[in-house]
């Protein structure tokens, strides 16, 4: 594990809008349609995560597939993070790049504030991980393995969400596993270097967190940010996860085993 790379920090003209935008959000007298949410707590939670997108974090929820891409949001588009978290909070939805987004009632009304994460991530994410199986119709071609993720985000709801969150009309599926695993790294590495991002699918007990398992599955998606290498039988990359930037470094045997799919968007 190692330090923010400023490079991956988002740009400062970017974070001086975008804070300007948060400034306007806490002057709004418009109250807010969530029950369990504090809007100062979120005003100040926004400002954290503004200045270190590393800050956007799960928690304790199964949240890994729609925090991958609100994690590129943040970082690429934070005025349109602000934007969409002030309409969340004060309307209970907000607009996608092709569909409106809403929180159901029983969400809102929620009153546990106990929600094993901060109130901003909660806010967004639960919103997201609720609507996915409404708004994505599963992908009948893609993979028994990932059509049968139970409780997992699928490989088409990380596109549909990179679609309407960033706004990115090119999505792409690049399956890893065993043999295609450096193509679909080398795919995902161009998309990323013409501006766009790259999601993973991996085994986290594997490659995170030095607990393989004795079958190999998918657990885990994480945000590709770069430093893909290989040299001999090493191979190193950059990721954010669990709001942090982490370096993963493995051999090429578990790389193979371990990484399971890609999806980019552009």
């Amino acid at each position: 594990m190692t330090t923010v790379v400023s490079s991956y920090l988002p740009d400062t003209a970017l974070v001086q809008a975008a804070m300007s935008a948060i400034d306007a959000f806490e002057q709004s007298s418009a109250a807010g349609v969530w029950a369990c949410l504090d809007k100062a707590t979120i005003v100040a939670e926004l400002r954290s995560r503004v200045s270190n997108p590393f800050q956007v974090d799960q928690g304790g929820q199964p949240f890994c597939g729609p925090a991958s891409v609100l994690f590129e949001l943040v970082r690429k588009q934070p005025s349109r993070y602000v934007q969409i978290c002030q309409n969340l909070f004060e309307s209970g939805g907000f607009q996608g790049t092709t569909q409106w987004i809403r929180a159901d009632e029983p969400l809102r009304e929620n009153v546990d504030r106990n929600l094993r994460m901060s109130q901003v991530d909660w806010m967004v994410l639960a919103t997201l991980r609720e609507s996915e199986t409404l708004l994505f119709p599963v992908e009948p071609n893609a993979p028994e393995l990932i059509r049968n993720l139970t409780g997992m985000t699928k490989s088409w709801e990380i596109k549909g969400w990179i679609r309407e969150l960033l706004g990115y009309s090119r999505t792409n599926y690049h399956l890893a596993y065993l043999f295609d695993d450096v193509n679909a790294m080398n795919q995902s590495i161009e998309a990323i270097q013409a501006g766009g991002v790259a999601m993973l699918l991996i085994t986290a007990e594997g490659l995170l967190q030095n607990n393989p398992p004795l079958i190999p599955f998918p657990s885990h998606w994480v945000t590709l940010l770069g430093g893909f290498s290989v040299n001999g039988d090493r191979v190193s990359f950059d990721v954010y996860t669990w709001a942090k930037q982490v370096t993963i470094q493995t051999d090429m045997n578990s790389f193979k085993k371990y990484f399971w799919a890609s999806v980019t968007g552009m």
